[in-house]
């Protein structure tokens, strides 16, 4: 990662001082000089502040971690020294938003010592622009080498009620809809909030889940979330909802211990954004600047990908993952497929998988993904299996070799799928082998799922030993050439810098819940602000019929989404790892509207946020990698919205040709959704335009640069309201 680094400037000074004159040393300021941090001694207890623009953000807040053995660290300390530092360099992502991140921060070191028990603990602060980084750090040393967390206590007091948008806290799920409200209704609405799920394990009456995005009533904005999760508990954060103090939250494991740690060692970084402008939580890269540069030393093998996938016809059909309904339980290596009767109704059979790699393959898709392709989907959830898929073993009416073959000869590759049930022991006594079987059939990119309660048994999955396992798969999926994109597992905090084969994760509410019973309207609107503050998200989107009953009569689902909105999350929903997930008979119905899909790319060099207000709307512009070619996506939430953007980020003396892909006055997300207009015309970087977009639409738009006058003919210059 050398090579990615375009400059690199580092002073250093370090100075003894004794906690009596500390007050020179514990205010950091971010480079530009809006951010402030403060950190002191309050008898002997770790306080930070946080403030922007010289207002208030976090008021005086505890640091420090309680253990179940020995005296905790939470006081009793003084200032043994402390370092100041600044740091500037430029890095090169290998797949992002943009080609190219400024890593800026000041930082400011308080190394702390317990003189009551001779134990040492370091507080690291990077304060940047867009936000502020701290973590503890254990040094090595006599006596505290082995240490067991009973909770940490890492606070974040608010200077009001804010409105908060929030998922409830959980060990085990991600995948709820968010809420709106102020910071003290979170009780009162939070029951209410916990819907059903295949495991769940809500922890308090006010506990909420990170990314937390709040908006003050003064007009800050305001983001909670952690960075570099390795060998950790996830954080959750608990209200005190009388004094309006959040405090972390750590994921247990089986022993109702939030952590086990050996010095030296360091905490995550515990993250807090803030602008006064909704579009710098999404431009910032704070989370992945606090993550370590990559790791992996050749990186030409990761792509990104766009995909779709044998999936929608089951989540939203209602056809099964099994090949047979003959038999209640499967036993690996006993269960004789070939003397069972197939239930008929497998989408993952050799003759529909053609089917769909034929279609892909003439649209110009990279992958398929097909789920369902191995044995021992019969008896996989609900039973907490242990020995549960073996991963290699195709059922009898997959040809596993001659689809590879198929689909290569046709130019694109199957996406190789693995669900775990949870039982992440046998997933990683499999792992090699199932790697191998990729490798041999030419698989690089592999969706993996962990449904389900975890094994072993008491294990969460957003503990310390499922981050672990988490990270050791895509570690070990690096020897082997493989990009995962793991659904179930712990949201993102920016690992994807570190190892960049973690192309993307499901990890909250995605489109198949739009098959459940239907996600709310402003849903794609916050999480921007939310998940993908981590990292991308496979979020499947790209369904063009909303009545999931004309695919299942058994289901009364709606899409709550128009298809002007489906196109444009291609370019708000951020990912490098992007499918069309309707059924090819749904696209042939719409083949001008799917041509928005079939153009948008998946990797870009530059994305700049015109509009942004979480829950209401959020509108970006993104470069192609490469060329001058740019896309806009605009995604509505719970409210029409007239969207005005200036398109002066286009090369200046260069025209373009737009097509806008929009909803029209007639289009309703329940009663209308498949209503869309398509405008097409030139513009350039003096042109403005005015949009309006109905409650769950939105509106997409290409824009080709023109290269010869010939592909300007009988095209017109679009007016500020081009869609009528």
């Amino acid at each position: 990662m050398n090579s990615n680094y375009l400059k690199r400037v580092k002073t250093i000074t370090a100075c003894l001082v004794l906690a009596s004159v500390m007050a020179n040393a514990d205010n950091v300021k971010s480079p530009g000089g809006n951010i402030s941090v403060e950190f002191k001694l309050d008898n002997g207890v770790p306080v930070y502040n946080v403030s922007y623009k010289g207002q208030p953000v976090v008021k005086d807040s505890k640091l420090g971690l309680e253990l179940v053995y020995g005296e905790s660290l939470m006081d009793g300390f003084e200032v043994v020294n402390t370092e100041n530092d600044t740091f500037d360099e430029t890095w090169k992502p290998v797949w992002g938003e943009v080609s190219e991140i400024r890593n800026h921060y000041n930082e400011y070191v308080a190394h702390l010592k317990q003189p009551k028990t001779d134990r040492y603990m370091d507080i690291r602060f990077r304060v940047y622009d867009d936000g502020v980084g701290f973590r503890y750090e254990f040094p090595q040393q006599n006596n505290l080498s082995y240490f067991t967390i009973k909770e940490e206590h890492t606070q974040f007091a608010m200077t009001g009620d804010h409105t908060a948008w929030w998922i409830p806290g959980d060990y085990d799920t991600q995948e709820y809809d968010y809420t709106e409200s102020k910071l003290s209704e979170i009780r009162s609405l939070l029951p209410n909030a916990v819907t059903s799920n295949a495991s769940q394990t809500v922890f308090s009456p006010t506990g909420v889940q990170t990314s937390l995005q709040m908006k003050t009533d003064e007009g800050l904005y305001i983001n909670l979330h952690e960075a570099a999760l390795v060998d950790y508990s996830c954080m959750h954060l608990n209200l005190d909802d009388k004094n309006l103090v959040f405090e972390s939250w750590l994921t247990p494991d089986a022993d109702g211990f939030k952590g086990r740690l050996q010095a030296p060692c360091h905490s995550p970084w515990r993250t807090v954004m803030v602008s006064d402008d909704a579009r710098d939580i999404l431009s910032s890269h704070l989370i992945l600047n606090l993550n370590e540069p990559c790791k992996i030393e050749d990186t030409s093998w990761i792509k990104p990908v766009k995909y779709m996938g044998v999936w929608w016809e089951m989540i939203a059909g209602g056809k099964p993952w099994s090949y047979t309904n003959d038999i209640p339980s499967v036993k690996l290596g006993e269960t004789d497929y070939r003397k069972v009767k197939s239930n008929g109704n497998h989408p993952a059979n050799t003759r529909n998988v053609k089917k769909y790699i034929d279609f892909a393959a003439k649209h110009g898709f990279d992958q398929l993904l097909v789920e369902g392709w191995n044995v021992g989907w019969e008896d996989w959830f609900g039973n907490q299996k242990d020995y549960v898929f073996d991963f290699v073993t195709p059922y009898p009416d997959f040809d596993i070799e001659q689809l590879n073959r198929y689909a290569h000869d046709k130019g694109i590759r199957l996406m190789m799928h693995h669900e775990t049930s949870g039982s992440s022991r046998n997933y990683e006594r499999h792992l090699e082998q199932a790697y191998q079987l990729m490798n041999k059939y030419g698989y690089t990119a592999v969706k993996s799922g962990y449904v389900g309660n975890i094994l072993p048994y008491g294990e969460h999955h957003y503990g310390q030993w499922m981050n672990n396992h988490y990270l050791y798969c895509v570690v070990e999926a690096a020897k082997h050439k493989i990009m995962v994109n793991a659904h179930e597992a712990v949201r993102p905090t920016g690992l994807c810098r570190t190892y960049p084969n973690l192309i993307g994760n499901e990890s909250a509410r995605g489109t198949e819940y739009q098959a459940f019973g239907g996600s709310k309207t402003f849903h794609t609107t916050v999480l921007p602000f939310t998940r993908l503050q981590g990292g991308p998200m496979d979020y499947t989107p790209g369904i063009f019929e909303m009545n999931i009953s004309k695919l299942n009569p058994n289901n009364s689902s709606h899409v709550n989404a128009t298809l002007a909105n489906q196109l444009a999350l291609y370019v708000t929903m951020y990912s490098p790892l992007q499918m069309a997930a309707d059924l090819p008979e749904n696209y042939e119905r719409f083949m001008d509207a799917f041509q928005f899909i079939k153009d948008v790319p998946v990797d870009w060099d530059n994305s700049i946020y015109l509009e942004a207000e979480p829950g209401k709307y959020v509108t970006v512009a993104r470069k192609e990698k490469g060329t001058n070619n740019w896309f806009i996506g605009s995604a509505t939430g719970d409210a029409n919205h007239q969207s005005v953007i200036s398109l002066d980020f286009l090369e200046k003396g260069k025209n373009y040709i737009a097509t806008i892909y929009a909803d029209t006055k007639d289009t309703d997300y329940k009663s209308n959704p498949q209503s869309y207009q398509i405008v097409k015309g030139l513009v350039n970087s003096k042109n403005k335009l005015k949009i309006n977009t109905v409650e769950a639409g939105g509106y997409a738009i290409s824009l080709f640069e023109v290269t010869t006058s010939d592909e300007m003919k009988g095209l017109k210059k679009l007016s500020v309201s081009p869609i009528k």
